[in-house]
């Protein structure tokens, strides 16, 4: 049995019965929305989000969840599909999770409007059932999700960023959906603001290290599905980079920026920056800093009392750091 699938023995009824109630929730009177959402259903990637959903309610609500989880998994989903959408038309982009995107199958117009009515229909099963307190907790992801891009973008012109802005830019673009996830699963069983916040906080550390480990594909060697250097060619800042570019002599880093900003497309230059990144233990810092925030989340679950749900999510955190995809 692979990670996933043992993450999800405690809530696998829960997740079959929601992938039917997330297909419901998209419904539409237009023909082509229906073919579009249908497509969308068909080629879901491994349901990270609503897991952290139902694992964080059943553990803090003696494994049992209610139709305010549902709905916020659900809530979660739409809108984070309706981002992926609008994501892949700004990046230009013709694939998603080895499928086609929907602007590669419907073109920019279509596919900009498909993300408008998914966030549409997310905002509206909030409303329609009153779940304002579950509608706010996602309202702020949203935000910060779009001022962490936004972000990213003004300070990746300058590329000599300092980690603090790094870390500020992944809390927010990464981290805020994971922790918004957790805070809505454990806001939907109770009304305990301080076991809601600890759950935000585990979720926002899991995504920290998540995005961290992102990082690190771009330095390996294996066939992952992400091409090595993809994030140099893109000129991201990653944190090995800023590590590296922080701990180097003026000589070093006025090549690296260089590198960067006017050599990205030269394969070998970019094996070079990959090589000189290595050298000034870039990765290593990295790893370290990941293995930092895993720790962190683990001591939140601590005060939890033991259960398959626990369990679980602890594996999750752990899945987080050794993935290879």
């Amino acid at each position: 049995m692979n990670v996933i699938s043992q993450i999800k023995l405690p809530i696998n009824e829960e997740m079959e019965l929601f992938e039917q109630k997330f297909f419901d929730s998209m419904t539409s009177k237009v023909a082509l929305l229906n073919r579009i959402t249908y497509y969308i259903v068909n080629r879901k990637g491994k349901q990270m989000r609503p897991m952290f959903v139902f694992l964080t309610a059943k553990m803090l609500n003696n494994g049992i969840v209610n139709e305010r989880t549902y709905r916020g998994a659900s809530v979660i989903e739409l809108i984070h599909t309706a981002t992926l959408v609008h994501d892949d038309v700004v990046d230009d982009s013709n694939r998603r999770r080895g499928f086609f995107s929907i602007n590669a199958l419907w073109k920019n117009k279509i596919a900009v409007l498909v993300g408008d009515f998914l966030l549409s229909k997310g905002l509206l099963l909030s409303i329609d059932n009153g779940d304002f307190d579950l509608l706010k907790i996602i309202s702020v992801a949203v935000r910060e999700m779009s001022e962490g891009e936004l972000l990213q973008i003004e300070k990746a012109r300058r590329l000599d960023i300092v980690e603090d802005i790094y870390y500020e830019i992944i809390r927010k673009k990464t981290a805020t959906l994971i922790a918004s996830c957790c805070a809505l699963g454990a806001k939907s069983v109770i009304d305990d603001e301080k076991q809601v916040e600890k759950m935000r906080k585990f979720g926002e550390l899991i995504g920290m290290a998540f995005q961290i480990k992102d990082d690190l594909f771009d330095y390996t060697d294996e066939a992952i599905g992400k091409p090595t250097g993809i994030d140099i060619k893109e000129q991201k800042m990653t944190l090995p980079l800023i590590y590296a570019i922080n701990n180097c002599s003026d000589k070093e880093k006025s090549w690296l920026i260089n590198s960067i900003k006017n050599h990205h497309k030269d394969k070998k230059r970019v094996r070079e920056v990959i090589a000189f990144v290595k050298e000034k233990n870039g990765l290593s810092y990295a790893e370290q800093k990941m293995k930092e925030f895993k720790e962190e989340a683990i001591l939140l679950l601590q005060s939890f009392p033991d259960s398959e749900y626990k369990a679980s999510l602890l594996l999750m955190v752990n899945y987080v750091i050794e993935r290879k995809i």
